[in-house]
């Protein structure tokens, strides 16, 4: 590939059907025997979520680039043959979910955990579960016709509905309702039966039996569940915004009238029923969905949480590092040397105890933070509200505009900002998506900056599950890139250049790319390159098309990817030194390294960015190089090497798009990274 040959599209895969892919990966692992049986439903849960966000997220983002890439006619018929081959790429997995839930269900039924329908209770508990209907949950629903005098209702996005054909016996003519099914906290989806804590029936089912109490005098042909999930891909009009925070709240308001973009229809619905359907919601063919059981199973989070501990994994208590055991000074053990981090092996409480110190510590001046995402109930703000209380300097970079978060980070705010917090929201067209706190603390000496530096969300409850690496530092020129990365966030300065930081969108794309292209030009025979990078996905052309240009040269590229990858691995003569991973396991990789021989003089870098044209051009991203030798070939030979060596929740990425999963070879032992990581941190 010559340096200046623009990227042919058959050299990339598509990104959608490589999303696709990778929820393929996740519901293999509910049919994975060595997952305990709870933990298999999580999975199905998770692939039910996973597949909402791709409709509301992913399925108009097609669209938009499409109308961004041609014209309006074009746009639409190439936007309907995708929406044609997501379906037919989608229809046998939802084939094999509902065979996996009805295996699943089978065998929790064994353990007496019980998904059960209204009809077949014994009559005392039907009984029961009337009573609880009538005080519970009648005065929640409302049942609303559909005639001239009254328009088909607006269908919120996610809601279960029922569509309900009835007939008013005194004219024998046949009528059509719809009754919204609340969801938390109005009513549970799963509603116990009296009696058994762990037996189960479904609030459409509940409601369906006890139908004609909303349609007293009318005769119940059919009671039919469906679902709507609607676009969800926001945009906001920054340039005319009179405050960020206002913005976001108006379209938040705008949310629910969003397009549809997938109707779901339980199996056994009758056509005439389907077609009122689609033709009132004007769904497509192509976005219409039949479900062999029950809808939006990601509701079944909630039994993965119920008190059987031989069903679920086996608990474990994440460690502490060595430097900050045995009530070690916690700014003290820094001073000392770098401390890596790696979640959830390790403890996420490191991190928030260097916050709650710095909130409490006489010495801390100031706090800066950066917030993405965090948990209802974070230690992390309450800290930082704290060390405001205390009389310190708090500032905090709160991105409102942070996907599925917006509300929460809006509460979030106005809670700071009413202890003194100074709080700002973003910067206009760019989403700070970057992990970093910075505290200035008086020493003898004179002020010295302490940093944390993270590759995942200040948020408790996911680093319990999603694998992470940061890293406390008092290293003064990451302190200083960090001070100049806070006056740019908060202030008005558009300093570009930093010591050691890569901050996208101004250097990190550059950066990057050079970094590549210096691989390529060190490889020789004597001394081979070698790159190793760490991300959730990979999707930028002009970073494939390098990554193309080392393997062409000799360069062995091995990438590990756990969602979407648009590069084409192992193509002879474009990409045959390039292996690309994915490691699906009980926790979700969303650690980003980046390791670069550079001709002996080995360089590791963590951070917040994959390498997705909107984290290099549209996002601010931090991407800190690793310092300490002894970080560097922790992060080198016990996360990136391990990785590579997993042989039995690893996946690879064939030329075509598919995967293959690794199994052990004959004779060769099982090796899960992530099983022997919770063994090593034990």
């Amino acid at each position: 590939m010559e340096q200046n040959d623009e990227m042919k599209p058959e050299l990339l895969l598509n990104r959608e059907l490589s999303w696709l892919e990778f929820n393929r990966r996740v519901l293999d692992e509910a049919d994975n025997q060595a997952h305990p049986l709870l933990e298999r439903l999580k999975f199905l849960a998770i692939f039910s979520s996973n597949l909402d966000e791709f409709f509301m997220i992913h399925v108009p983002g097609m669209q938009d680039r499409n109308l961004e890439e041609s014209g309006k006619q074009t746009a639409e018929r190439t936007f309907s043959a995708s929406l044609t081959a997501i379906k037919e790429r989608l229809e046998p997995m939802l084939g094999a979910l509902s065979d996996s839930y009805r295996e699943i269900t089978e065998e929790l039924f064994k353990h007496d955990i019980r998904i059960l329908k209204f009809s077949d209770l014994h009559e005392v508990h039907r009984e029961r579960l009337r009573t609880h209907f009538e005080e519970e949950m009648l005065s929640v629903l409302t049942p609303l016709a559909v005639d001239p005098g009254h328009p088909f209702p607006h269908i919120s996005n996610q809601s279960i509905s029922l569509a309900v054909v009835l007939r008013n016996p005194d004219i024998n003519k046949e009528l059509f309702a719809r009754v919204k099914i609340p969801g938390k906290p109005a009513l549970s989806r799963l509603i116990p039966v009296p009696g058994h804590g762990s037996h189960f029936v479904l609030s459409e089912d509940v409601i369906t039996s006890n139908i004609a109490r909303l349609f007293p005098g009318m005769e119940i042909i059919g009671c039919h569940p469906f679902r709507v999930t609607r676009d969800y891909d926001l945009e906001y009009h920054e340039e005319n915004a009179e405050s960020v925070l206002g913005m976001v709240e108006e379209t938040l308001t705008m949310r629910r009238k969003g397009a549809l973009v997938r109707l779901e229809i339980e199996k056994g619905m009758p056509e005439s029923v389907q077609d009122r359907l689609m033709e009132e919601l004007e769904a497509r063919d192509e976005q219409t969905y039949f479900v062999d059981g029950p809808l939006s199973l990601n509701d079944f989070f909630f039994l993965t949480n119920l008190n059987f501990p031989e069903l679920r994994d086996e608990p474990f208590t994440p460690a502490i590092p060595a430097a900050l055991q045995g009530g070690a000074d916690l700014f003290n053990a820094i001073l000392d040397g770098d401390i890596l981090l790696h979640h959830p092996y390790q403890s996420f409480g490191c991190v928030t105890e260097f916050l709650r110190k710095a909130a409490e510590d006489p010495q801390v001046l100031t706090i800066k933070h950066t917030l993405y995402r965090t948990s209802d109930n974070s230690p992390i703000l309450k800290a930082l509200i704290q060390a405001a209380e205390n009389g310190k300097q708090v500032a905090c970079l709160v991105e409102l505009k942070a996907r599925f978060d917006e509300e929460n980070n809006i509460n979030w705010a106005k809670l700071l900002e009413g202890a003194g917090v100074h709080v700002v929201y973003g910067l206009p067209n760019l989403k700070t998506h970057s992990k970093v706190t910075l505290v200035v603390r008086k020493e003898p000496d004179g002020l010295r900056r302490y940093l944390h530096i993270g590759t995942g969300n200040y948020n408790p409850k996911t680093a319990a599950v999603y694998t992470d690496i940061g890293i406390l530092t008092c290293n003064k020129d990451l302190g200083a890139d960090a001070t100049e990365l806070f006056n740019y966030l908060t202030g008005y300065a558009r300093n570009i250049r930093y010591r050691k930081f890569l901050v996208a969108p101004h250097t990190l794309r550059s950066r990057l790319e050079e970094m590549v292209r210096r691989e390529t030009d060190l490889h020789t025979a004597e001394k081979p390159g070698r790159i190793i990078a760490k991300m959730n996905a990979l999707v930028d052309p002009a970073l494939i098309k390098l990554l193309y240009e080392a393997s062409q040269k000799g360069v062995q590229v091995d990438l590990l990817i756990r969602g979407m990858c648009c590069l084409r691995p192992g193509v002879p003569g474009l990409s045959e030194n390039i292996l690309v991973r994915s490691v699906i396991g009980r926790f979700l990789e969303h650690s980003r390294i980046f390791y670069f021989r550079n001709g002996g003089r080995e360089e590791v870098y963590i951070g917040s960015a994959d390498w997705m044209t909107r984290n290099l051009d549209r996002r601010v991203e931090v991407v800190t190089p690793v310092e300490d030798a002894r970080l560097r070939k922790a992060l080198l030979e016990d996360v990136l090497e391990l990785t590579l060596r997993d042989n039995c929740q690893s996946w690879d990425l064939r030329p075509d798009g598919s995967y293959a999963r690794n199994r052990p070879a004959d004779g060769e032992a099982r090796f899960s990274v992530q099983e022997e990581l919770l063994a090593r941190f034990a």
